[in-house]
């Protein structure tokens, strides 16, 4: 394919499409740029972050590891078409999706990974650098972070697949793995031209349509906004009989609170109660279908005063501590989320539950 360039209508000249000599160069380019790579035709303005290259696996380094501002983590590979791998170049993204679920499940490490090639590049944490790169605030930064914590915990990743040109039998193929299994696998075509000091990347993605026809009329790929009744449902689905231990807290604590902010993960149903004595739009626990629980009194500490958080974080660590074997350390509680397992949530509902309790009482 060739390609016209004018100025103002006049000495019009041909491009020739150019070769990239390096999948090196590749590489940089999208670390870069990342938004050469098209997932706006995904979703609306929706942008991705490549965080880093060469992300080490088990399996070997992943060439681009990316995400977005829902917390969704992309895998990319990519490939120059002349490379004779370029056959085996989706099973090889997949094998690099398997190794991160699998072997890299302490979450903290992970982050602690992005933390520091965030800090190489720009001086910042990853957090601070996807609250600046995305627009978040606090809440959505966090948010962000808890949803990448669930969907590398469950597998839930997507793959890009780029190449300076795929052939129809990718193409193929990226139709069939989507339409016949659960993986998000998207082919981005990179065509590459040249003109005085000039690049032009023209990018096509194939899959997308596949995906959007699975979906249906679902939401095109929006996050879930939960609710009551969604949320119960669901939690009675994942927990059986213990889920009477979740509904039960639901409503205690949307009796007691000034109001109930519901979650939007894909995953699981979330909800999270705001009490203003405390803030006013930011909720300190969050309550997931699954079990879980999330802790936030930092979330509050710029607003409340560190003092007065403190003084909620003792009321409610000791009472818990009172009646249950967990501890959790009051400093920790206040430089940052803390999250509680489903198994460690249930076994110890009533304690959870009796501190939760003291402590609205304040």
């Amino acid at each position: 394919m060739s390609i016209i360039i004018s100025k103002k209508g006049q000495t019009a000249e041909r491009l020739d499409k150019s070769d990239f000599e390096k999948e090196d160069y590749l590489q940089n380019y999208i670390h870069k740029n990342p938004e050469s790579i098209p997932v706006y035709e995904i979703e609306e303005n929706k942008k991705l972050f490549v965080v880093k290259r060469e992300f080490e696996t088990n399996s070997g380094p992943i060439d681009a590891l990316a995400v977005d501002k829902d917390g969704d983590i992309y895998i990319i590979e990519t490939k120059l078409f002349k490379n004779p791998d370029k056959r085996t170049v989706v099973a090889q993204a997949l094998d690099y999706g398997s190794a991160l679920w699998r072997h890299l499940n302490d979450f903290g490490e992970f982050v602690n990974i992005l933390d520091n090639e965030c800090q190489k590049n720009f001086s910042k944490d990853y957090k601070e650098k996807i609250t600046e790169f995305f627009g978040l605030g606090e809440e959505q930064a966090e948010m962000q972070l808890e949803a990448m914590k669930r969907n590398l915990s469950d597998g839930n990743l997507k793959f890009v697949i780029l190449m300076d040109s795929i052939d129809a039998r990718l193409k193929d193929l990226i139709v069939y793995v989507n339409q016949n299994s659960q993986f998000d696998i998207y082919a981005v075509q990179l065509e590459y031209y040249k003109f005085n000091d000039y690049e032009i990347m023209i990018p096509k993605i194939f899959g997308v349509e596949v995906k959007k026809s699975i979906r249906g009329t679902s939401s095109g790929g929006q996050r879930r906004k939960w609710n009551e009744h969604d949320f119960i449902i669901q939690a009675k689905e994942k927990l059986g009989g213990d889920s009477k231990k979740v509904i039960e807290l639901y409503h205690f604590l949307k009796e007691k609170a000034d109001k109930i902010n519901w979650g939007t993960g894909n995953l699981n149903g979330s909800f999270a109660p705001v009490f203003f004595k405390i803030n006013k739009n930011t909720a300190i626990f969050s309550f997931f279908s699954n079990g879980e629980l999330m802790i936030k009194f930092s979330w509050v500490k710029d607003t409340l005063g560190e003092d007065k958080t403190t003084e909620y974080i003792k009321v409610f660590t000791d009472r818990l501590k009172k009646e249950s074997s967990i501890d959790i350390s009051k400093k920790e509680l206040l430089q940052k989320e803390v999250y509680i397992s489903s198994e460690d949530f249930l076994e110890n509902y009533k304690a959870f539950s009796n501190a939760i309790e003291e402590l609205i009482k304040l």
